[in-house]
């Protein structure tokens, strides 16, 4: 006998496709439409945070329900004796109960994740509802001795869910912008956290994704940190049900330390530590951020471009070996954590120069995320300019004043900058416009000609410059702006090997 119904093998099937697709990429519109049928609500195609949203996403409801009455029939069905026909009935059966858990413990998940942000207490707490989660597991696989994930590791699938939960809430709150490009940078974090293939995720890669480091590139004032920030807080972290607690605390497992704003020294003392007497002021051991990071804690390395090359070989053993030494130290120290580096700079560039090793650069760049321009996100949307303006002035005033900047905000941009305005500064550059018409009604966008405008302006004035000479200074200024080759030829629409041959470094170097 068969455990499904006729019509409902198709239903089982498309249900397990989409419990394991990634739920910001926008095909899974096209799988919750024809799972739904006519019972499925048109929505935007992008998945991406409203401040103004109240209400559950109503497809995501109408899903719920659709899994539990899939498997409350097929439960029926079993509890009469008719079991599953085939091996491909039962992994369904158990995809469906998998995605029925998860979306019954959704709010108890996300009550979990509030108490825990909102929390100043530090380590593990315990967690009330593992009962609950397993009783509805025995309830639909364990009381008919059904054998699968669920049965024989609940306490898995209970932190694979949290992570789950964990996972969309960062993505979804740190990465805003309704445009397409926006859709595409949190698919790409997601895949990052666990993959293309959750299956795979959640059999064997799960304890394994901490092996690999992060690269996040992309322009100055693009959210790399805040990229970081949600694949840092969003690692699987083991729950234990003898003591009714996860392994860690996820708020407090992640570091981060600009290396720009750091000498050499210091960084490496900050980094790997230094024995008593390593150096002139050692006067006392000191362990290091990579020894005390945790197997579920993350590194963050901020401006990794910038790094001396020769703590890049040093990072290098890390990456290769997870091995590393204190300052002034011969013992070695394994590192049991996460690194994710992030970096405006052209790196292929710099290794070009010298100034970046090959070998670290390879070791970096297994899992690579490139964050979207402002200017990337404003393309082919008349109103995203708009959200992310309310957005920002909602984080600065509150609700009850939002709209009111936000048309103030909008009015004074229209009227002084024009929506043709190329943000140079990205999403950084357009928090501090608003703060300024908050404050002071006005704006000074940054001079596009840099420190040595005057000089410029006068040379202009004087007809002194040839053509070719303007178009270098012009391709140098916003290359000082960007840090990237390709990023300058976008912008000033130039083959990048005509930007990179008209790059003054003197004048790079002069003015920073």
């Amino acid at each position: 006998m068969s455990l499904f119904l006729p019509g409902q093998v198709r239903e089982a099937r498309l249900l397990a496709k989409l419990a394991h697709s990634n739920p910001f990429r926008t095909d899974r519109i096209d799988l919750e439409r024809e799972l739904l049928g006519d019972a499925f609500t048109p929505l935007s195609q992008v998945w991406s945070h409203r401040i103004e949203q109240v209400a559950d996403n109503a497809n995501v409801i109408a899903l719920g329900n659709l899994a539990q009455g899939l498997i409350d029939q097929a439960r029926e069905r079993l509890s009469k004796g008719k079991g599953p026909a085939n091996e491909e009935e039962l992994l369904l059966y158990d995809r469906a109960v998998s995605y029925h858990l998860f979306h019954t413990h959704r709010d108890d998940f996300k009550g979990l994740l509030t108490r825990e942000d909102e929390s100043e207490e530090r380590g593990p707490r315990r967690v009330r509802f593992f009962e609950r989660f397993v009783e509805t597991i025995q309830h639909y696989l364990g009381q008919f001795g059904l054998e699968s994930e669920l049965t024989r590791d609940p306490a898995h699938v209970f932190a694979i869910c949290f992570q789950i939960r964990r996972a969309f809430h960062h993505i979804h709150h740190c990465i805003i912008g309704g445009s397409l490009a926006s859709a595409e940078l949190r698919a790409r974090i997601w895949e990052s956290i666990f993959t293309h293939d959750m299956g795979r995720y959640r059999r064997c890669l799960y304890d394994r994704m901490g092996d690999l480091p992060t690269l996040v590139t992309g322009p100055t004032g693009t959210g790399k940190e805040l990229v970081a920030q949600a694949v840092g807080l969003s690692r699987y972290v083991p729950f234990a049900p003898e003591k009714r607690a996860f392994a860690a605390d996820y708020v407090n497992c992640l570091r981060a330390l600009n290396l720009s704003a750091l000498s050499p020294m210091l960084i490496e003392s900050e980094l790997f530590g230094h024995r008593r007497g390593a150096f002139t002021g050692a006067l006392d051991d000191k362990t290091g951020w990579l020894e005390s990071c945790g197997a579920f804690d993350t590194v963050f390395l901020d401006e990794i471009g910038d790094l001396d090359p020769a703590i890049q070989v040093k990072l290098l053993r890390v990456l290769q070996d997870r091995l590393f030494q204190r300052l002034g130290d011969t013992v070695n120290r394994r590192f049991e954590g996460k690194i994710i580096a992030a970096t405006n700079r052209d790196l292929p560039e710099r290794i070009a120069s010298g100034q970046f090793r090959t070998d670290f650069y390879y070791r970096l760049c297994a899992d690579q995320i490139v964050t979207v321009s402002l200017a990337e996100q404003l393309q082919g949307s008349g109103d995203e300019l708009q959200h992310f303006v309310r957005f920002i002035a909602h984080r600065l005033v509150g609700e009850e004043e939002c709209n009111q900047l936000t048309r103030e905000a909008m009015a004074w941009i229209e009227g002084k900058l024009g929506y043709s305005y190329a943000w140079p500064g990205n999403v950084r550059e357009l928090e501090q416009c608003i703060r300024n018409i908050m404050i002071h009604n006005d704006y000074q966008a940054p001079p596009r000609l840099g420190k040595e405008s005057g000089a410029l302006r006068s040379a202009l004035d004087q007809g002194e410059l040839t053509a070719d000479e303007l178009l270098r200074w012009y391709c140098t200024t916003v290359y000082r702006k960007t840090g990237s080759y390709q990023e300058t030829a976008r912008l000033l629409q130039l083959d990048r090997r005509t930007v990179k041959a008209k790059i003054d470094e003197a004048m790079v170097e002069r003015y920073g």
